[in-house]
């Protein structure tokens, strides 16, 4: 089969899209003919050794965390799968290729609404936004929500569970986003790139959530934006609000949780939560689509089709 897998450390050129063995499912696990995995930013991270203290890999490393494709084998022990189901999940590494073998129980039934590859853009991007959300925002009605970066994969699933919770929701987005925030339901969009964020609010926000990559001066301001008692989360730089000031500040990694990821499913099965996909591109394009995104050239979500 062919797979996109990096040999070494270092920047896109060091991916390399070959021809791999195909690989077999041992107890446990399924073999999945996949539709499409998708870009996630950190993924350059990954590739350029940034997270190899919290993420080491045995090289070579296919890359590939989101998976969507469907069943064409199963391993010992699998009881809750068979050949034919169509699945999404978070995997470890492996989805870049046109085959990947996954453990079974971290994976639960594709949405039936959408194509098939387009449930790619949901695992990680959904479950990190529903994670900030839900579990460390704790959203409520009628709270005033300032999402920066969400003109990215996980901005789009953030604006959309935020509202979903009842919240008002400011979102912050460059130009070539700020359409597609807007038609996922953001209350109102501040264009970062022509004014400080602040000048475009009306008064301090309940809650901010960081999805961007953000210098230590930026994280201050926005520490600034958010009313005494409030919280911000962050999925990038860690916040560290100064001593005295009443805001509550956490970072978090996204963990796998396939309960979450069958809500998820449910909800955009109900025509609750849409699927923006900005690009599909073929697999044997990864490295260039790292290239875009390094130069700042991407939006949203990319879906990378074998």
């Amino acid at each position: 089969m062919r797979a996109t897998r990096m040999h070494e450390y270092g920047d896109a050129s060091v991916l390399r899209h070959e021809d791999v063995p195909r690989p077999v499912p041992g107890p446990g696990e399924v073999l999945i003919h996949v539709a499409a995995t998708s870009f996630n930013p950190s993924e350059i991270g990954l590739r350029a050794g940034l997270l190899r203290s919290a993420f080491p890999l045995n090289l070579p490393h296919t890359l590939g965390w989101d998976v969507a494709g469907t069943v064409v084998q199963v391993g010992g022990r699998v009881r809750t799968l068979a050949v034919g189901e169509q699945v999404i999940g978070l995997l470890d590494s492996g989805a870049a290729a046109e085959y990947a073998a996954a453990a079974a129980d971290t994976l639960v039934a594709a949405p039936i609404s959408i194509p098939l590859a387009h449930a790619a853009a949901i695992p990680v991007a959904g479950l990190t936004a529903w994670q900030a959300v839900f579990e460390h925002a704790r959203v409520a009605p009628g709270q005033r929500v300032l999402i920066n970066g969400a003109g990215g994969g996980v901005g789009g699933f953030a604006v959309q569970f935020a509202k979903h919770a009842g919240a008002h929701v400011i979102a912050t987005a460059s130009p070539r986003s700020i359409a597609a925030v807007r038609h996922l339901g953001a209350d109102q969009i501040i264009d970062y790139t022509a004014s400080p964020i602040g000048d475009g609010l009306d008064g301090p926000v309940d809650t901010v959530l960081n999805l961007a990559a953000i210098s230590p001066q930026h994280a201050a301001t926005l520490v600034g934006l958010v009313r005494p008692g409030g919280v911000l989360v962050s999925i990038t730089l860690p916040v560290s609000p100064p001593a005295g000031v009443p805001v509550r500040a956490m970072h978090f990694v996204a963990r796998n949780d396939t309960s979450q990821l069958a809500a998820l499913v449910k909800l955009v099965d109900a025509g609750t939560v849409r699927i923006d996909v900005a690009a599909t591109r073929p697999l044997a394009d990864l490295a260039a689509v790292h290239r875009d995104a390094e130069s700042n050239h991407t939006r949203g979500k990319i879906i990378i089709v074998p």
